[in-house]
């Protein structure tokens, strides 16, 4: 999608400061960062938020996002300690791009409840 964000991070068109690319998957430190380490990881293909991602395709590719969130996460140190793994949907759930994508948090220890 021409006028989506992450669409354009993920076709080189905008730079990030990328930690991990593949065929599938995109992913980024934040620019605003939550915490000491706050990379999104996002699909390359334009799917507005987890609810979208449907049938077994979409299935498999929230499969991959956590997957890849979770081997970044090692890559990052943050295994020891503990991280959180956020996917927002919808403006009540506090989602501000409207791309599918996972949050990495960590690097301090995370408040319960969130928001």
């Amino acid at each position: 999608m021409a006028d989506c964000l992450f669409c354009q991070i993920a076709s080189g068109a905008i730079p990030a400061d990328i930690v991990h690319q593949d065929d599938d998957v995109v992913a980024f430190r934040d620019i605003d960062p939550q915490a000491p380490h706050h990379v999104l990881v996002i699909p390359r293909r334009h799917i507005e938020a987890v609810r979208d991602a449907t049938g077994p395709e979409g299935e498999q590719l929230v499969g991959r996002l956590m997957a890849a969130a979770a081997a970044i996460a090692t890559d990052l140190g943050l295994d020891e300690r503990g991280y959180r793994l956020v996917s927002n949907t919808g403006v009540d759930g506090g989602q501000s791009v409207f791309h599918l994508h996972v949050h990495i948090l960590g690097g301090r220890p995370m408040k319960w409840p969130p928001g």
